[in-house]
C-alpha cells in the first residue's frame, strides 16, 4: 500500500537538518520500498506491506500508527532527532483531496494551507480553539485536517497566524496546498509501480 509520511519541523531555520537522500536510505532500511522524497520539508511517499509487525497485544490500532512509530524510531537512530512523523494512507489523502477546493492556491494573491492533525479532535473543539475571522478566513475541517485560506492582502488580519505557538499547533503539521497536491500526485504515481 502507498503512504505518505509528513515530518514536523525539519530543515526549518537551520534546525533539525536532515538530508533527503539519507532519509530515503533510512526509510528503506526499515522495509519501506519505492521511497520518494519531495522538497526538504519532510514529505516522503513510499510503499509498505504489513508482513512483519509487532505482536498483536503490542500493536497500535492502525498501520499508520505502526509506521509512525517505526519511522520516528529510525529517524532518532540515524539522525539523533526526536521528530514527529504523521503517516497517511491513500484513503486519508483522497479524503483530503476531495475536500480541498480546486480554486485554492498558494501564490501571490492567496495563502492556502492544509494543517494535518495527529489526533482526532472534534470539529466543535477545533472551532473553539481556532481564531477564525469572519469575512477574512475560509476554513473547512475534516477528521484528518484543517483547510485554511486567506487572500494575501488580508493575511495580517487572519486568525491563521494566531494558531502558531498554541497547544493545538503542536498537534499538527502544515503544508501549503501546492505541496499537498504534489504529494497526492506522487502517491498516485507510486501506486502504479
Amino acid at each position: 500500500m502507498v503512504y505518505t509520511a509528513l515530518l514536523r519541523g525539519i530543515n526549518v531555520g537551520g534546525k533539525n537538518k536532515i538530508a533527503m537522500p539519507k532519509l530515503k536510505e533510512s526509510f528503506e532500511s526499515v522495509g519501506m520500498t519505492h521511497v520518494v522524497t519531495y522538497i526538504n520539508s519532510g514529505n516522503i511517499i513510499f510503499q509498505w506491506h504489513a508482513g512483519e509487525q509487532t505482536a498483536p497485544e503490542k500493536m497500535p490500532e492502525t498501520a499508520a500508527d505502526v509506521l509512525s512509530q517505526k519511522l520516528e524510531a529510525v529517524i532518532e537512530r540515524d539522525f539523533g532527532l526526536a521528530i514527529k512523523v504523521l503517516v497517511l494512507d491513500m484513503n486519508a489523502m483522497t479524503a483530503v483531496m476531495e475536500t480541498l477546493p480546486d480554486a485554492w492556491q498558494n501564490d501571490d494573491a492567496m495563502k492556502s494551507d492544509v494543517m494535518f492533525l495527529w489526533e482526532l479532535i472534534s470539529e466543535a473543539e477545533l472551532r473553539s480553539k481556532l481564531k477564525i475571522v469572519g469575512g477574512i478566513d475560509t476554513v473547512y475541517i475534516i477528521k484528518e485536517a484543517i483547510f485554511w485560506s486567506v487572500l494575501r492582502e488580508n493575511a495580517t488580519r487572519s486568525g491563521m497566524t494566531k494558531v502558531v505557538g498554541t497547544a493545538l499547533y503542536k498537534k499538527m503539521t502544515v503544508r501549503n496546498v501546492n505541496t499537498v497536491r504534489k504529494i497526492y500526485a506522487l502517491m498516485l504515481t507510486n501506486d502504479q509501480v
